[in-house]
């Protein structure tokens, strides 16, 4: 498990792309020119937006960095057009659409520099760009501060925030919402929130950038919870003596060893290998990983097992079971951990379990056995077990196009949970693509 620690370690926060542009090595993971900037020293960005691929981009001054590690590069090598006709030299705000009505905009990214707006879509202008702001989003003001996104059910509306400091202040902002299907405008001021050079929204969260601090704030009141400001050195960036810096390498996909994986009702996935978890369906976002104890803190020395039922995380370590309310802050109910035996009725290792949609049962890998336990039941007890055509089960994981069992670097899918338990030849292994975990080939 050491070796799997280092291997994953290695996805925190690292899976941006990067481009050696010399031989001077830099802090932030990369050879590079030592005259370009290294946002390790602690830079304030002008723009942060994902791109339609889930890379994040970081612009300063005329540079810009593609992901969270790696060195700056130059804004109009990627985005020739910026400085065509401006010559300014910087990127005032920048957000991607949010619209999945319209897919001629959907995914698409927007730079805006002084009153005209720029439309980009793989690294591509498209035709009629720039034009003045106006154009595209009326009401808007120039020379804004920053932009982010706001999906329909995390703001009212598919909207964006656009933030302006309209008199000389410290602290506060000016925020317009932009309704995108009505194009209509509200102006709010959060005068509590600094002054945001930059917004970002990530993993359904929003940042306002400052200095090289970050708040994390709601996008529909703009109330701050928590102990803000922090160094975004710690979390947006991988540096040297910061949060989860290291020269650390994103594992293969020959050499992926997952300790379990699961999808809630909400539709996350998450797959869980050492001390660290993911999050499979924030493509949009990119793939990034955290420890465990970030979102869990309880679970201090990983996970056996993990399944989803009623709105609950079920984790599985030794004989332990820890129960999670699937809310915002993972919040483990009172009473627990609780035994193998008192919460499922079964003793020993478990090396994997999973429940399919919509069902009460929950299926439990034990070496070369199966064991159904009826979650619906009081007491909990195995109701029958079955053996299997294989052994050394790191994960499994149930949806609607079946059941995939996870050993090493490979999986066998089963069409459901019964095939699984009556089948007693294995199928022929699949391999693990970067597709599904974000690994290298």
């Amino acid at each position: 498990m050491k070796l799997l620690t280092v291997l994953y370690l290695g996805l925190l926060l690292c899976l941006g792309a990067s481009l050696p542009l010399g031989d001077v090595t830099s802090a932030d993971g990369g050879a590079h020119d030592a005259t370009l900037p290294d946002r390790c020293d602690g830079i304030e960005f002008d723009a942060i937006t994902p791109d339609e691929k889930g890379n994040t981009i970081f612009f300063k001054g005329e540079h810009l960095w593609k992901g969270f590690h790696g060195p700056a590069e130059l804004s109009n090598e990627l985005f020739k057009e910026l400085d065509d006709d401006h010559n300014i030299g910087h990127v005032d705000a920048a957000f991607r659409m949010h619209n999945p009505e319209n897919h001629d905009e959907h995914d698409h990214v927007y730079f805006f520099l002084d009153d005209k707006v720029f439309r980009y879509y793989n690294q591509t202008l498209e035709n009629g760009y720039p034009k003045p702001i106006q154009d595209d989003f009326p009401g808007v003001p120039s020379h804004l501060d920053a932009a982010v996104e706001c999906p329909k059910g995390e703001c009212a509306a598919n909207s964006v925030l656009f933030f302006k400091v309209t008199h000389d202040a410290l602290t506060g902002h000016d925020v317009h919402v932009y309704d995108i299907d009505t194009k209509l405008i509200k102006t709010k001021t959060w005068s509590h929130l600094p002054v945001c050079t930059s917004a970002l929204r990530w993993l359904e969260h929003y940042y306002c950038l400052h200095g090289h601090n970050f708040t994390r704030f709601n996008p529909v009141s703009g109330e701050v919870s928590g102990n803000y400001p922090k160094d975004a050195r710690h979390y947006f960036m991988k540096c040297p003596n910061f949060g989860h810096g290291g020269d650390y390498k994103i594992p293969k996909c020959s050499e992926v060893k997952i300790d379990a994986i699961t999808t809630d009702e909400q539709g996350k996935k998450y797959f869980f290998a050492g001390p660290i978890y993911m999050r499979l369906d924030s493509h949009r976002d990119g793939l990034h990983a955290f420890p465990i104890t970030s979102a869990w803190k309880e679970m201090i020395n990983g996970v056996d097992a993990v399944f989803s039922y009623n709105d609950k995380t079920y984790m599985i370590k030794d004989d332990q079971v820890y129960i999670y309310k699937s809310d915002a802050h993972n919040t483990l109910i009172e009473g627990y951990p609780r035994t193998l035996k008192e919460e499922l009725g079964i003793e020993g290792h478990v090396d994997a379990a999973f429940v399919c949609p919509n069902k009460d049962t929950v299926h439990i890998i034990q070496g070369s056995m199966i064991r159904d336990v009826d979650l619906s039941a009081t007491p909990r007890a195995v109701t029958r077990d079955f053996p299997l055509p294989f052994s050394d089960v790191d994960a499994a994981l149930c949806s609607q196009e079946g059941v995939d069992v996870f050993k090493g670097p490979s999986y066998y899918h089963y069409d459901n949970a019964f095939t699984l338990a009556v089948t007693r030849i294995a199928p022929v292994p699949e391999k693990i693509t970067p597709a599904m975990m974000g690994c290298q080939e």
